[in-house]
């Protein structure tokens, strides 16, 4: 039996492909193109109910499948309270954080050994740990984490510490010899949003001049976006 790995960076058999087809790794994929020249594509929809769901909708993550789906408003409200469903179910939040006085410096960067210069980083609950991922032209690409290296950094920068198990990321970016990093805490669904605008826009080794000006972008709105982290 083969085995893949989905968004959230668990295993899966082959049985769970079709169960998991709204996961995350939907998000790192080309938008399915409607097979009727001139038709309007299918709208996303409620994964719970079924309604159609406006752009800039909430999702849900399946903390049992490891996948996130969409959801109304409606449905979305039913899951604000911990342990909702049992805790399966847990809404994406949509607060944007940073620290400004405490961006990773490249010294502590080195030390996670991570071979670009964008990464996103979770705590997936199921495994106990936190999950390392960066976008690519493959989409979002799982890589190795020294956890003891990244358990140094928590104990020096609040906003690392902040971040809500399966929900929430910690998006690091920033180039090579500036002295620091760029460090925001985002919803989770933001970091597989950006995967997938940076593959279908990839061109060449680097990505090319539209990758740039996406990411650009991208870290425009979050500094827009983002409010400071209070350290009680």
């Amino acid at each position: 039996m083969n085995f893949y790995h989905n968004g959230l960076g668990t295993p899966a058999t082959d049985n769970q492909l079709t169960r998991e087809a709204t996961g995350l790794r939907r998000f790192a994929a080309p938008r399915p193109v409607s097979r009727t020249v001139g038709s309007e594509p299918e709208p996303e929809r409620c994964a719970l109910c079924g309604t159609p769901v406006l752009p800039g909708h909430r999702h849900l993550v399946d903390t049992q499948h490891r996948s996130l789906a969409c959801a109304c408003t409606a449905c979305g409200l039913l899951f604000t309270h911990e342990g909702a469903a049992g805790g399966r179910y847990r809404i994406v939040p949509d607060r944007v954080l940073r620290d400004p006085g405490g961006p990773l410096t490249d010294a502590e960067w080195a030390s996670l050994a991570i071979p670009v210069n964008v990464a996103f980083f979770f705590l997936n609950s199921a495994l106990g740990r936190v999950v390392a991922s960066y976008p690519s032209p493959a989409g979002v690409t799982e890589c190795e984490l020294d956890l003891a290296a990244w358990d140094s950094l928590c104990a020096g920068h609040p906003l690392l510490r902040a971040l809500a198990p399966d929900v929430e990321a910690i998006l690091v970016s920033g180039v090579s010899g500036t002295g620091s990093r760029e460090t925001f805490l985002v919803p989770v669904d933001v970091c597989y949003s950006l995967a997938g605008a940076l593959r279908l826009n990839w061109h060449g080794f680097d990505g090319g001049a539209e990758v740039r000006q996406i990411l650009t972008a991208f870290l425009d709105d979050l500094r827009r976006r983002a409010g400071v982290l209070e350290v009680s």
